[in-house]
């Protein structure tokens, strides 16, 4: 029997000792500033893209590139693995699609071996807790297909609520009306929206101050928590250069849940182009997604 590999995006924003640890093959996203594209070999560090953003420059984004998809997946094929690769949402890049292409391209000329890509539907550090899961199921023993099924399953019940702090980036993406942008940042709005079970970006309301936004943040989490909920799953916190923001979120995360193990990381510059400098979300596991 092969063995297998769970590979995952860099839109995952798994954090580096997780992708050394358990030998994670990330297929990376890129953004550009200008003419300059990031991504691959070239790297940002968050905290300089987020700055520059707050200058008022305007980077784009840009979906995974096939040919490093295939170049990173033949490596494992070639060593004897099989391949579960978890996906950044389908409903919100064409980076899915893509993977597809090349999957079933490499499994025509590996036609012993499988390649699964699963639709994450989902963001960030709902990616990454999704194969902390995969590989916690792998280490204790599960086949591939049991694997897959698992995961199938269980990526209903990540949850992301999340906030940002200029509606000008929501705006840019098409995702609120320019009048809405500018009345709400007048009064200090800061919006909320939540990544439903098709995943997709939903609007799900604002409050006024940023203090109260993250309480908030909690509140709605707190709502969408299980009696059932495995405590012992991370939760992710995701910030667009607002470290300080994610530690308090975090700390209330501890006191008002049972959750204890609580992973803090950048947003990845390719979905911060989207959320902009400021971002705050978290992540978990909870009741099935809303539409």
């Amino acid at each position: 029997m092969r063995d297998y590999r769970i590979t995952t995006d860099s839109n995952s924003d798994l954090p580096q000792e997780y992708i050394d640890r358990l030998h994670t093959t990330i297929i990376p996203q890129y953004y550009s500033f200008g003419e300059t594209v990031y991504g691959d070999e070239l790297h940002m560090p968050p905290a300089e893209f987020y700055e520059r953003m707050k200058k008022g420059e305007l980077p784009g984004s840009q979906a995974n590139n096939p040919a490093v998809i295939e170049e990173k997946f033949r490596a494992l094929l070639e060593e004897g693995y099989d391949i579960i690769h978890i996906a950044f949402s389908s409903a919100l890049s064409g980076s899915y699609n893509n993977v597809c292409m090349v999957a079933k391209e490499l499994s025509e000329e590996y036609p012993d071996a499988k390649i699964t890509v699963i639709d994450s539907l989902n963001v960030s550090l709902g990616e990454s807790i999704m194969v902390l899961r995969a590989n916690r199921l792998k280490d204790k023993g599960a086949s591939y297909e049991e694997v897959v099924k698992a995961i199938e399953a269980f990526k209903h019940h990540i949850n992301v609520q999340f906030t940002v702090d200029d509606l000008f980036h929501l705006q840019r993406g098409g995702r609120v009306s320019k009048a809405t942008a500018l009345v709400g940042s007048a009064l200090n709005l800061k919006p909320f929206l939540y990544v439903s079970d098709t995943g997709t970006l939903v609007s799900a309301g604002t409050v006024r101050g940023r203090k109260k936004s993250i309480h908030t943040l909690i509140e709605r989490m707190k709502e969408t928590l299980e009696e059932d909920t495995d405590y012992s799953l991370p939760v992710g916190i995701v910030h667009g250069n607002c470290p300080e923001d994610a530690q308090m979120a975090a700390g209330l995360v501890k006191e008002q849940t049972r959750f204890t193990d609580i992973i803090i990381n950048d947003i990845s510059p390719s979905i911060g182009t989207h959320a902009g400098p400021g971002a705050l979300g978290i992540l978990y596991y909870g009741k099935p997604r809303k539409p």
